[in-house]
């Protein structure tokens, strides 16, 4: 049996971990051994990493010397959030990336296994180059570089307006989360985009159903992958 590789993408709180563990359980009392995943932070360089992407770096303050030596002082204290250059951040997530598919998604696709993560190249083709106005070709040429040419069988996008998806937030905004409409709406038009480009690949699902709805659409489309490529 070869290995099955899918990700899930889509702008956040559209569903994608509830999707995630409804497929692992489908598959897994089918018989398939599967490894669950995400990005960033898939491994233990990556979750170092994914704590700079989603909350920021700490900068020193310009008197921070000052501040440790006083009496009970703290440079951390005074600490306050720097943001990250929009270069710096696709390096970031590649670097992630490049470690990802080597320590994890790359090993388990030659045993075999089914992989499944929660994003991968196109959450930064979208995040990045829809969002963030860097140009596509600049981050997928960094991020298919980074990953040795490795792209899904299968992606499920989950579409949603983001205003509605929004709201299905159930912690604290992170930095992506907390970029504003303009740049939520033009990221879930980048994903649309990159659908489009790659019908093959994707499958576009409405993520405003019900879970259950979305799920039988997942699940109908996945038997018939399962035929295609798992011998």
């Amino acid at each position: 049996m070869t290995g099955l590789f899918i990700s899930f993408e889509g702008v956040d709180g559209v569903g994608k971990t509830t999707q995630v563990e409804r497929l692992r359980g489908w598959l897994e009392a089918r018989g398939h051994t599967v490894v669950v995943t995400r990005e960033p932070g898939g491994t233990a360089l990556g979750r170092a990493i994914r704590k700079l992407l989603l909350h920021g770096v700490a900068e020193e303050p310009s008197n921070a010397a000052s501040v440790s030596a006083a009496p009970g002082g703290s440079a951390d204290s005074a600490s306050v959030p720097a943001d990250i250059a929009p270069r710096a951040e696709a390096l970031l997530f590649a670097a992630d990336r490049a470690q990802h598919v080597a320590e994890t998604i790359r090993p388990a696709l030659e045993r075999g296994e089914v992989v499944i993560t929660d994003r991968y190249l196109d959450s930064s083709l979208a995040y990045q180059a829809g969002g963030r106005e860097l140009t596509a070709a600049e981050i997928r040429n960094l991020s298919m570089w980074a990953t040795n040419n490795l792209l899904p069988d299968r992606t499920y996008l989950l579409d949603m307006d983001p205003a509605l998806s929004h709201n299905r937030l159930q912690h604290a905004e992170d930095r992506m989360e907390s970029a504003g409409d303009d740049f939520q709406n033009r990221t879930r038009q980048a994903f649309l985009d990159l659908a489009a480009a790659e019908p093959d690949r994707f499958r576009v699902i409405d993520a405003s159903q019900s879970i259950e709805q979305v799920w039988q659409a997942i699940r109908q489309d996945i038997d018939a992958l399962l035929k295609e490529t798992v011998r």
